[in-house]
């Protein structure tokens, strides 16, 4: 079984099973309490760590599994806490749609004192603000969209009186072409509309603590279109198409706009 529906299906069964919860338990004490073998230090008391993060875009997987999994990332949140007092906690969520339109169970998750900062993601394609086929012609509904989806999680960070992050934005090339060489005129047009909404709040003091694009292709050459064992790792993981959201060191206007945003958020 591959796909969407067959991975869903499996991993809507996580949350309310006890043994598989046991063993993740085992396995975040396993890592946070391990002695880094290089500099003899723990991880614990190693200043190079920013933060926790529970998981990458962790989900409940269906309404059914709505309380199992808010207790769930508590109380690994928890857990964290109680073995390493000296780093932040995030839960790696995508916001609003991590916990699939549950804006309330959102916030209680974040509101809660084991978590230290709000986390969101942004993804206009995946969530049908866009289609393969209208990655320029729907742009200012990209636009639109995620103007709505930031402001909402900004004013959730307020209300809980917490920083926020958005961990991950991205865009695809123009025509839906993954070649290193194809047009980025709409990418280059939302970087600069969401950075600039990133760079607003920042500096008029908001919730605002930071953002990443998504994600890093560097000098990387795709060798094909689905990721094959000895290929280039473009940033774009291997079950998505290689150079889908990659930002490039070729991809000079996208580079300059990064470097933009980067002075602006800063000062």
């Amino acid at each position: 079984m591959d796909g969407w529906e067959a991975y869903k299906t499996r991993v809507e069964q996580y949350a309310q099973n006890d043994s598989a919860k046991a063993m993740f338990k085992r396995h975040v004490e396993h890592v946070v309490t391990r002695t880094n073998r290089y500099t003899g230090m723990k991880y614990i008391d190693d200043p190079a760590l920013m933060a926790w993060q529970i998981g990458n875009e962790p989900r409940p997987f269906g309404e059914p599994n709505f309380p199992a999994f808010e207790a769930w990332v508590l109380d690994v949140a928890a857990q964290i806490k109680s073995l390493d007092p000296n780093h932040m906690v995030s839960t790696g969520s995508e916001g609003k749609w991590g916990c699939e339109g549950d804006v309330a169970m959102c916030e209680r998750i974040h509101a809660n004192p084991n978590v230290d900062y709000l986390t969101f993601h942004l993804w206009p394609l995946n969530w049908s603000w866009i289609t393969k086929e209208t990655v320029v012609e729907d742009l200012p509904a990209a636009k639109e969209g995620a103007k709505e989806y930031i402001d909402m999680h900004v004013a959730m960070a307020q209300r809980i009186g917490k920083p926020v992050v958005m961990e991950e934005f991205g865009y695809p090339r123009d025509g839906f072409l993954f070649d290193k060489t194809a047009p980025i005129t709409a990418r280059d047009a939302f970087y600069s509309y969401v950075f600039g909404l990133v760079a607003d709040d920042a500096q008029q003091d908001g919730a605002f603590a930071g953002c990443n694009f998504w994600g890093w292709g560097g000098f990387a050459e795709p060798a094909h279109e689905n990721w094959q064992v000895g290929d280039d790792y473009c940033g774009d993981p291997a079950q998505e198409q290689q150079g889908l959201n990659s930002v490039f060191a070729t991809d000079a206007s996208t580079m300059a706009i990064i470097t933009d945003a980067v002075n602006k958020i800063r000062h």
